[in-house]
């Protein structure tokens, strides 16, 4: 077989990730016949078609997807060894996190807080949905992703999940007037209860503990966002379900108060890297951190 063109193999790569070829073309500043032109040059040298056509879009054969796999990892190696070349020195003052949108903006700041201030480093933080940013972790341009759910490695994203931090779930709300003590399984079923969204690991534990226990809580509001729940749990004046680290200023100005954990409950904080041929220091220093 001849030497395989990595020119054509990248113009591959483009098209599938786009899953079009005019809007590739237009991302490769190329004509669409010239990138077609390679592309069928490539599935020449492979001895395999690599695309079907569905209407105006291009899905991949088994074949295609195949090469798509080994094209990830080229590319993904690729932009470490650019990086790397660019010096070591330069990579370890630029940290490139991710974390997931639902993620305590408190827990994140008690993670990187022994690293603001330094004059050496410079920290990128980009926020979005753990599959956007896994991509963007595949090809080298994040260090580390921050989630609240473990990732599993496979053949082609050999992923290193590190459990970071467990914190127990708690009931907060405003300060109690009367001196009488929250007792969970007498009191829950009459609070105005503000909880995750169903998409939310915390809140398929809670609701596996009140099957467990014969409890009817009372929702009103149902929240994605941890930012708009801290907010609502602040000025509600209603019960909300959350780990105390993402009401923690309130809870110590008094604002709010911690009206019971709820046992077996928790939220778990991970960090997902890929195995690397070179280390980064600052990754390592961040995470040998504990969370404050």
């Amino acid at each position: 077989m001849r030497r395989l063109n990595f020119h054509h193999l990248h113009y591959f790569w483009a098209v599938a990730k786009e899953g079009n070829l005019t809007r590739a073309a237009q991302s490769l500043h190329v004509a669409q016949s010239a990138l077609s032109t390679q592309i069928r040059a490539l599935e020449e040298q492979l001895g395999h078609p690599l695309f079907i056509r569905s209407g105006r879009n291009l899905l991949l054969t088994e074949a295609g997807r195949l090469v798509l796999d080994y094209a990830e990892s080229i590319f993904a190696l690729g932009s470490e060894l650019q990086m790397t070349l660019q010096g070591a020195l330069q990579a370890n003052r630029h940290l490139r996190i991710g974390a997931v949108a639902t993620l305590s903006r408190n827990f994140q700041e008690n993670l990187l807080r022994p690293f603001l201030g330094r004059a050496e480093l410079r920290i990128t933080l980009e926020s979005g949905s753990l599959g956007e940013l896994l991509e963007r972790l595949a090809l080298h341009k994040l260090d580390v992703v921050l989630t609240n759910q473990a990732v599993s490695s496979d053949a082609q994203r050999p992923w290193r999940c590190r459990l970071l931090d467990r914190q127990t779930v708690c009931l907060v709300g405003p300060p109690r007037t009367t001196g009488q003590s929250f007792e969970l399984r007498r009191d829950l079923p009459q609070a105005r209860l503000i909880v995750p969204g169903r998409s939310s690991d915390i809140r398929s534990q809670f609701e596996l503990f009140c099957d467990s226990h014969d409890l009817q809580p009372n929702i009103c509001a149902e929240v994605d966002d941890m930012a708009m729940l801290r907010l609502l749990a602040r000025d509600s004046g209603d019960l909300a379900l959350l780990p105390a680290v993402v009401v923690q200023d309130e809870l110590q100005a008094g604002l709010l108060q911690l009206y019971a954990e709820i046992p077996e409950v928790a939220e778990q904080f991970f960090a997902v890297t890929l195995q690397r041929h070179f280390n980064l220091n600052i990754l390592d220093e961040l995470l040998a951190q504990r969370p404050g």
